[in-house]
This record gives C-alpha cells, structure tokens and sequence, in this order.
C-alpha cells in the first residue's frame, strides 16, 4: 500500500462519530492536495476491508455526494443516528467539521 492510501485510511479511521471531513481535506492531508478523486476510490474500494466510517466524508460543500438514492440515504441516516443534522443533502461544515492537528506516525 502507497504512502498516501494509508494516510488517507488513518485519516478517516479517526474521524469521530458526530464529525465529517472533506474528499479533499483528507487529500491535502494525507500529502496529495489534488487527490480528493482518489480518496473517493480509497472509499469505494477499502472502506468494507478496513472498516472504514465512509459515511462520515463528504464533498467541500457539505453535500453528500453519493450517487445512488440507496446510498446516499443510507448516508444521511447514519449521520443522522450520531448526530448530525443533515438538512436535504447538505451538512454545516462549520458545524461539524472534523479538523485533526496530525497523523500520527
């Protein structure tokens, strides 16, 4: 596994419950300011191996941006279950934005 994958795995496993982060926070993050595309992959590929809390990223605009009716559904409710307030399919980043100091190595 490549350098920025496991940073970027690290990253989400600490975003608490009640918080969320950005595809592109975590990108710049995790050392790769233009990869937010690849965070989406990270997510889609490695969430179910690494137990990964996918729910809890979304885009710079708080929205969800889950595609399928189903998923982004199943999105917004389990935000919804720790605590944040999803208003349609936007969450106030300013609200809930989950802003760590580092990785730790």
């Amino acid at each position: 596994m490549n350098e920025f994958t496991q940073k970027a795995i690290d990253l989400i496993l600490s975003i608490p419950a009640g918080k969320v982060m950005t595809y592109g926070q975590i990108a710049r993050m995790a050392g790769s300011p233009r990869g937010a595309r690849q965070v989406v992959r990270i997510l889609h590929s490695m969430s179910v191996k690494y137990g990964l809390p996918w729910h809890r990223v979304i885009n710079v605009k708080g929205e969800i941006s889950i595609a399928s009716d189903e998923g982004s559904w199943t999105q917004i409710q389990r935000l919804r279950a720790e605590g944040v307030e999803v208003t349609g399919n936007k969450v106030q980043l300013e609200r809930y934005q989950y802003h760590p100091l580092k990785i730790e190595e």
